[in-house]
């Protein structure tokens, strides 16, 4: 899937805008430009890796298709990353073949999920990953690029692509542009990665698929309660209750952690309160059109609650320290199925691979 526009010491505009096309035309294109990718751009990629560029890392097994190393390489290039962020892309794949979702029908379900990635540990800095004000937008090229050669790999490797394989009824804005640092600075708690297994300070890579975004603007709060109960009123709303139990993940603003932790509560505590806090009753649902009753243990009386969270683990309620502190502004992140509960480290790139 490599292009060559040709070796000249001059830019050349019409060159490019003919390459541009050129790269459209094929369809490899997720409907903006691609850097067109040559022998020796994929091969200064793959000099940032140890892995051997037919290593297998990405796989969708009900199709029988498969990404090697080398066509990771090749998307990270068409995506505009940097060579450097190559091992930071493998270990998003890494962390991708954890997840239940994305090896079975997530890319082509027809809530069009989106896979979140979150960075932890020094290379966040070394990247320029942003981890604090307008974590979730635009403006940062390794947030952009990195999620964004996972999707040219779902689209060109798999063959995932709209009105074909890819079954979303309206689709997730920000698909494949969804990656975040964590600020491990601001947060009072431990990283997600050390939640994940590894050791604080490694560079980490976590992923989920998720169904979309809500914000909890909650800054004229005069105790913490009330700033969970308002969490907890977003998280159990019925119009994203589609499974008896849910995943969900918050990345939540450094002052609401703040005012937690001053108050006394660790991570565990706030996600504790929160799965026993989050639920709402067979008759709400019932009202909805989608009660409960119907289910092997039911029916159940109309007053019955109906918890949100199976459990109180980070696999099933990740919270992730990201954002800036100007407005107490936190976001809550529909997990599509459960999260793996595992972070993943990015293997550093062989010496003189730079």
């Amino acid at each position: 899937m490599s292009a060559s526009a040709g070796q000249t010491s001059e830019l050349d505009p019409v060159a490019a805008a003919r390459v541009t096309e050129y790269l459209f035309e094929q369809g490899w294109s997720d409907g903006l430009p691609l850097v067109p990718a040559t022998e020796e751009s994929v091969r200064e990629f793959l000099r940032h890796t140890d892995r051997d560029e037919d290593e297998i890392v990405a796989r969708l097994p009900q199709l029988g298709r498969e990404a090697t190393v080398r066509d990771v390489a090749t998307h990270a290039v068409m995506a505009g990353c940097r060579p450097e962020y190559l091992p930071v892309v493998l270990a998003v794949w890494d962390a991708l073949s954890a997840e239940r979702s994305a090896l079975g029908g997530g890319w082509q379900s027809t809530s069009g999920p989106a896979p979140l990635v979150v960075v932890n540990g020094p290379l966040r800095h070394e990247l320029g990953i942003n981890s604090t004000g307008g974590v979730l937008g635009p403006g940062f090229r390794p947030n952009a690029t990195i999620p964004r050669a996972v999707g040219l790999t779902v689209r060109n490797s798999f063959g995932v692509v709209p009105h074909a394989l890819e079954q979303a009824t309206q689709g997730l804005p920000g698909r494949w542009t969804m990656l975040i640092g964590e600020d491990e600075e601001s947060s009072p708690w431990e990283p997600l990665s050390v939640e994940g297994g590894l050791a604080e300070g490694q560079g980490a890579v976590s992923a989920m698929l998720v169904r979309t975004c809500e914000f909890v603007d909650n800054r004229h709060f005069h105790d913490p309660e009330e700033v969970l109960r308002d969490f907890a009123d977003t998280i159990a709303r019925s119009g994203s209750w589609i499974f008896r139990y849910s995943a969900v993940a918050i990345v939540m603003n450094p002052d609401h952690a703040r005012v937690f932790a001053e108050a006394g509560m660790s991570k565990q505590d706030v996600r504790s309160w929160l799965v026993a806090h989050c639920g709402r009753t067979e008759r709400h649902l019932a009202s909805v059109a989608k009660g409960l009753s119907h289910l092997p243990d039911g029916p159940f009386d109309p007053d019955h609650v109906h918890p949100v969270f199976a459990d109180d683990t980070p696999a099933s309620l990740p919270i992730v320290v990201a954002g800036s502190r100007n407005a107490a502004m936190s976001m809550v992140v529909r997990v599509f199925s459960t999260w793996s509960g595992k972070a993943f480290p990015v293997r550093p790139a062989p010496a003189g691979g730079g």
